[in-house]
């Protein structure tokens, strides 16, 4: 009976020990997945990485990424909206390059610290970095290159042009053979892609767009103007660029409608892709021109993500967007999600590896990136490029000369200026 005795009491005991050892494994777990954070991620398509990345990250971190798919166009406003309501919208979102003066303005943004060896890794970086802070971190890269179609340049026995005088007397001289009809591509509309060229084209050749005070420099703007309206009045550029996007504008160097051409660096893969290209073969990725010789500089128009200075995980948050713009992960986004890197480690090493093709002068050119604005992007830059790409249109449609529009682009800019001292 005794016997009988010990034994159910050790079995009982042993059950109880059992018992324990499980809830003691249940609560570890339990602990476990306490400590993974949840953040919210707003980005549009193009910067979704893939979900394979994103549970690497999560195992690695104990931070789960919830992403959220939003337009571009749409993104601004979310943001607005929700900080004007004193919430995130996301803890980490899309920051454009356009957009910095305005979120910075707003405090929008909670400072990110990079290592040194990292911001001089990603030369566009500098138009996040405001009063020596980084505010967000590049990611997708996008800065103006040159494009000429050497076969048709070669039909008449014209060398690669180095300035932009050259750029005129190339065009003048295809129409002039009856080569090409409108053989120069510039964007005309009334919108962004319009502005963005002003600044560009102006930066590229005069190297100031905007004086130290953020006052526009009169002299560099006017020579922009008076160049536009000359290739117009000429008939070397298609006045349907009046009402075509922008990349419309841009695409007629693929369809052999164009010869030369300043755009995004999207158009090297493009000028490669026998679904979108006539010109196989034929388009050359170039230094852009300048005054005297070959651009000194050029500009980024780059897409970065940044911490919500709302956020609640801002830490969490952080963590991510270093990861996101690590070199690591600009190597797996390059593959996976055909992003062209920031980081000039990650970008020679996929051009050394053959992974892009017809690179052309795209190292050289990366090295060059710089920010036209030097004391930043405005925080009215929405407004002014409005007035900027309003004004270049009306010109373009003869309703104003390029005196009349500078005036126009001039008085606009120092009213804003006047507006954000108050």
């Amino acid at each position: 009976m005794r016997k009988k005795f010990l034994i159910t009491t050790f079995l009982a005991m042993a059950g109880i020990v059992t018992l324990t050892g499980c809830s003691k494994e249940k609560s570890e777990v339990t602990t476990e997945q306490a400590k993974v954070t949840e953040i919210n991620f707003m980005i549009p398509d193009w910067g979704v990485p893939p979900q394979s990345m994103l549970d690497e990250f999560e195992k690695n971190s104990g931070i789960k990424v919830n992403v959220e798919t939003v337009s571009w166009d749409d993104m601004r406003n979310k943001i607005a909206i929700a900080a004007n309501g004193n919430k995130a919208a996301a803890d980490v979102f899309e920051v454009d390059w356009s957009w910095v003066g305005e979120f910075n303005s707003a405090n929008w943004l909670e400072p990110i610290e990079l290592s040194q060896e990292d911001i001089e890794d990603i030369p566009s970086i500098t138009t996040f970095i405001v009063d020596g802070k980084v505010l967000a971190v590049p990611y997708a890269n996008d800065f103006r290159i040159a494009y000429y179609n050497k076969n048709i340049y070669g039909e008449a026995g014209l060398e690669e042009p180095q300035t932009w005088n050259d750029i005129v007397t190339n065009m003048e001289i295809l129409k002039e053979k009856n080569i090409l009809k409108y053989p120069y591509t510039f964007p005309l509309n009334a919108n962004e892609a319009t502005t963005t060229s002003f600044i560009w084209l102006t930066y590229l050749r005069d190297g100031k767009v905007f004086n130290e005070d953020g006052t526009l420099n009169r002299e560099n703007a006017l020579t922009t103007l008076k160049f536009i309206d000359d290739m117009l009045k000429k008939e070397l550029i298609n006045p349907a660029n009046l009402t075509l996007n922008g990349l419309d504008s841009y695409r007629q160097i693929l369809s052999k409608d164009a010869a030369f051409m300043v755009g995004p660096t999207s158009f090297i893969a493009r000028a490669t892709d026998p679904n979108q290209s006539k010109a196989i073969g034929e388009i050359e990725v170039i230094l852009p021109p300048g005054k005297d010789g070959k651009a000194t500089q050029t500009m980024a128009l780059t897409e970065a993500v940044g911490v919500s200075s709302l956020s609640e995980n801002k830490e969490a948050a952080k963590e991510f967007v270093k990861w996101y713009t690590s070199k690591e992960t600009q190597r797996a986004f390059f593959k996976e999600i055909s992003a062209i890197p920031t980081r000039t480690s990650i970008l020679n090493a996929v051009i050394d590896a053959g992974e892009i093709k017809n690179p052309g002068a795209m190292k050289e050119t990366a090295l060059l990136v710089k920010s036209p604005f030097p004391t930043g992007v405005p925080a009215y830059y929405a407004e002014m490029s409005n007035g900027i790409y309003n004004a270049i249109n009306s010109m373009a449609s003869g309703n104003m000369t390029p005196e009349q529009a500078l005036e126009e682009i001039d008085l606009k800019i120092k009213e804003l200026l006047k507006e954000n001292e108050k």
